[in-house]
């Protein structure tokens, strides 16, 4: 074990504060449920997106992206599109404008904006249920990644003789990742939204530093040792198939690669971008990406927040995990990525860290990385506490509920949250098999009903809460009907069988309400299929405007898209000391930048009501 007693101190320190923001801004968050779960509208823009690219910024997330970069090299950037990262872009262009507009405290109750009667009901049943389901996957996958990443730095060998119980090998990982959800628990109860966003700043700016300081140690290896790897591995194009042959560097890796699936690139490429845009058409599933933006101040602020994403995000990560996979495959043979008698490739960043990170640093690092576990934690926590809160307890047994109710009913939610999580982390496998679970099938439920919801005039509640049904089902079932065929290859077949549950459910039923659908399109103004409500709208107020904004978002979508992609590899060239190849995606990402400032900022509406 490498760890210094500065390294423990920084630890600690951080924790400590983490508990210290929970109690400062306990009281702030009692105030009332709009202080609590969106810390009042009252947070600056720019926190918000701190904190959201922060808890982007997850231990799990990173080690997956670590891992793919080792593997995979530039043409990693791509396999993220798996979330899809870009759906940032379609929140920065329009869609969160569209949703903060709503005025709502979750997606659950958004819904009755845009449905009436039974339907509304209904939708609003299977949205909490989604929501739930999808914050618990998360919070394993948060908590599987942590317990992984402990373990490398305290282990078990280290503590077990002080523990009156013993834990077998396997689950090691799970007892860590108890403890340090702990801390999450404690100061996202405590302090609801505000707290979260808080603790959020000071994470970000331990891996602001800790990422430069690991990239520059990274490019001195790379000067002093250079680099081997397979043909193709430094650039992001591709053809029908990988071909990445690690065969005569580090056998191992094609093994990983074929495990993996995505050998057949151009299909897997295919697949994901179709599922992407779907996905990002759709807007924020109900996690703590839509419980930021609805904790702003006003639309306009919405799309800053969800804009400043991507800027502050991608680059520092991505500087990082550059880092991390360069110096592991220059210093392969000095990584102990064995466990239980196989290699795993997910131990890349911690074993990284403990090999290469100095003393001081180290516990920088490890605060920062704990923190960014912790960050992700809490918000989905947040998120899901949302709807429990308001979508079950406040709507259906008591709406008169006090403050010191609701904070003991958020506490219990959480609480439970956190018990069924561990339990879900006990069976995934690893956390690429978590996540794709999560991306691929959980995601995949969620995309035809919350597509039409948008920019479909006829659609109603009752063909939401099928073509849910019709996506969440599969979600949980494939698994076991198709246990070797990799998660987005069963996508086209659950998107077929939830649209044909929305579209079938939506005909069988009557329309929503016309005044519910003219108030929503009044307020939203989304543009699409709108034009029967459209033209009621523009006969009882003549001066309305309609949103004709259509072909300038996509044109943004377009070129935000390449402007994210530029800032993801630009700083992995920048480590591999490819001058010419770095300042070509550092002048893309300018020359975006200056395209989306007279496209889409300057188009921002000015006011913020």
């Amino acid at each position: 074990m490498k760890l210094s007693f500065i390294d423990i101190a920084i630890v600690l320190l951080y924790l400590s504060a983490t508990v210290v923001i929970g109690l400062v801004l306990r009281k702030q968050a009692e105030k009332s449920k709009k202080d609590y779960l969106l810390g009042g509208n009252n947070i600056p823009w720019y926190m918000l997106g701190l904190s959201n690219a922060s808890g982007m910024f997850d231990i799990s997330g990173t080690m997956w992206l670590v891992t793919l970069l080792f593997v995979y090299g530039i043409k990693s950037a791509w396999i993220p599109w798996l979330w899809p990262v870009f759906n940032q872009i379609f929140l920065m262009m329009f869609m969160s404008m569209w949703l903060r507009r709503s005025n709502v405290t979750t997606g659950a109750e958004w819904l009755h904006t845009r449905f009436s009667g039974r339907g509304a009901s209904v939708s609003h049943s299977i949205i909490v249920i989604f929501a739930i389901v999808l914050g618990l996957g998360y919070l394993a996958y948060g908590f599987i990644g942590i317990g992984k990443f402990v373990e490398i730095f305290i282990p078990w060998e280290v503590i077990s003789s002080y523990l009156p119980f013993h834990v077998s090998a396997e689950y090691v990982p799970h007892f860590y990742g108890i403890i340090f959800t702990l801390f999450a628990v404690f100061y996202s109860l405590l302090g609801g939204m505000l707290s979260i966003v808080w603790a959020d700043m000071i994470q970000y700016s331990l891996m602001a530093i800790s990422g430069i300081v690991v990239g520059v140690i990274a490019m001195t290896a790379v000067a002093n040792h250079g680099i081997t790897v397979p043909d193709g591995w430094m650039t992001p194009f591709f053809g029908q198939y990988l071909d990445l042959d690690w065969g005569n560097i580090i056998p191992e890796v094609n093994e990983k690669i074929q495990s993996d699936g995505y050998s057949l690139f151009s299909v897997f490429f295919t697949m994901m971008l179709i599922k992407g845009l779907l996905v990002s058409f759709a807007g924020p599933a109900p996690t703590y990406d839509m419980q930021k933006i609805l904790s702003t101040k006003s639309p306009r602020e919405a799309a800053l927040m969800s804009g400043s994403v991507s800027l502050v995000l991608m680059p520092i990560r991505y500087f990082m995990i550059a880092g991390f996979g360069v110096l592991a495959i220059i210093f392969y043979d000095k990584l102990d990525l064995v466990v239980g008698g196989k290699i795993d490739f997910e131990q890349i960043l911690p074993s990284g860290i403990n090999e290469f990170v100095p003393v001081g640093l180290l516990g920088l690092l490890l605060a920062g990385l704990a923190a960014a576990f912790i960050s992700t934690f809490a918000g989905t926590l947040n998120a899901t506490q949302a709807y429990i809160t308001n979508d079950i307890y406040l709507k259906h047994i008591n709406p008169n509920a006090g403050n010191k109710e609701i904070r003991n009913v958020n506490w219990s939610a959480g609480i439970i949250m956190v018990v069924i999580s561990m339990i879900m982390g006990l069976f995934a496998k690893d956390v690429n098999d978590m996540l794709q679970w999560i991306v691929s099938g959980l995601y995949g439920a969620y995309v035809a009903s919350n597509v039409l919801k948008w920019y479909w005039w006829r659609f109603n509640g009752s063909g939401f809460f099928w073509g849910m049904v019709g996506g969440l089902l599969p979600a949980l079932s494939f698994r076991f009907i198709f246990p070797d065929t990799l998660d987005l290859y069963t996508f086209p077949l659950m998107l077929l069988l939830s649209t044909i549950g929305a579209v079938v459910g939506t005909l069988m039923t009557p329309p929503t309400d016309e005044e519910t659908l003219k108030s929503f399109y009044k307020n939203v103004n989304p543009w699409g299929f709108w034009k029967p409500i459209r033209e009621k709208v523009m006969a009882e107020d003549p001066s309305f405007v309609p949103n004709k904004d259509f072909k300038r978002d996509m044109f943004n979508i377009v070129i935000g898209t390449i402007w994210q992609t530029a800032l993801v590899i630009f700083p992995i060239y920048l480590v591999l000391l490819k001058t010419v190849p770095t300042l070509v995606t550092f002048g893309v990402a300018v020359l975006c930048t200056y395209i989306l400032k007279k496209t889409w900022f300057d188009e921002l509406p000015k006011d913020n009501l």
